[in-house]
């Protein structure tokens, strides 16, 4: 099960999940607000924590009668698989983080990479004007400067999303707190982490690494928050070796 992260939808994941489709069944969804879902469908409340992400997650799951089943989540989706895993421990026999953070902010001597300060000015930049905030900030959040077809690409697919849901996602997102719930995690897991990611530091996934019981961390030959574009043969390749 390929879970997508903010800003995107499923087709982000064109080069990745083909190549286990010979030995897996693979499963591909938008999150509600995101690709071709039913924007009716979107509820304030319901998804003012991930939590309401993770509950749609398990409910796709519980509906395809999955088990034992390796999870697969792009940026804040690893914490809403992280958070289903809890919910249905015999869903996911394994997890794959690509680029996870269980906490934006910094806190204490906690470094998540972000000051609350910070966080609010890119959530109010964003409120202010959307498109603007995608067009400044994807490119640098894509990384390889070199490779600009891929930050108009992550671009593009942010300004597709609506921008009252994207708003609030944004805040879910940054404001979220999954450090408690990384000891939970019974799953095998896999990290990926990139160089050079603005939103996901190394530090940032050496801590999530360090606080999944069952975990391992893989450093890719890449570079900003979005591999599954930018090195996707470096993802797969990492992901057959895991499962």
């Amino acid at each position: 099960m390929f879970a997508h992260g903010f800003g995107c939808d499923q087709n982000m994941w064109r080069f990745v999940s083909p190549a286990f489709e010979d030995e897996f069944r693979t499963v591909l969804f938008d999150h509600v607000g995101a690709g071709g879902s039913d924007l009716a469908a979107y509820d304030t409340t319901k998804y003012s924590t991930l939590a309401g992400y993770a509950d749609d997650l398990a409910e796709i799951g519980i509906e395809l009668g999955l088990k034992d089943a390796v999870f697969v989540g792009h940026s804040v989706s690893s914490m809403i698989g992280v958070m289903a895993s809890i919910k249905v421990p015999e869903m996911f026999e394994s997890l794959v983080l690509v680029g996870p953070s269980a906490r934006y902010l910094d806190e204490g001597e906690y470094i998540g990479g972000f000051s609350h300060a910070q966080i609010e000015e890119l959530l109010e930049s964003l409120a202010d004007n959307h498109l603007g905030w995608s067009a400044a900030m994807a490119p640098a959040i894509m990384g390889n400067p070199d490779r600009p077809e891929l930050g108009e690409e992550l671009t593009n697919s942010f300004c597709r999303t609506d921008p009252d849901i994207a708003k609030a996602f944004a805040r879910v997102t940054f404001m979220s707190d999954n450090r408690d719930d990384l000891s939970k995690v019974t799953a095998r897991t896999l990290i990926l982490q990139c160089r050079e990611d603005i939103i996901a530091s190394e530090q940032v996934g050496a801590y999530v690494q360090q606080h999944i019981p069952k975990s391992e961390m893989v450093i890719l030959d890449a570079t900003g928050h979005c591999p599954n574009l930018s090195a996707p043969n470096e993802v797969v390749a990492a992901i057959k070796a895991f499962v």
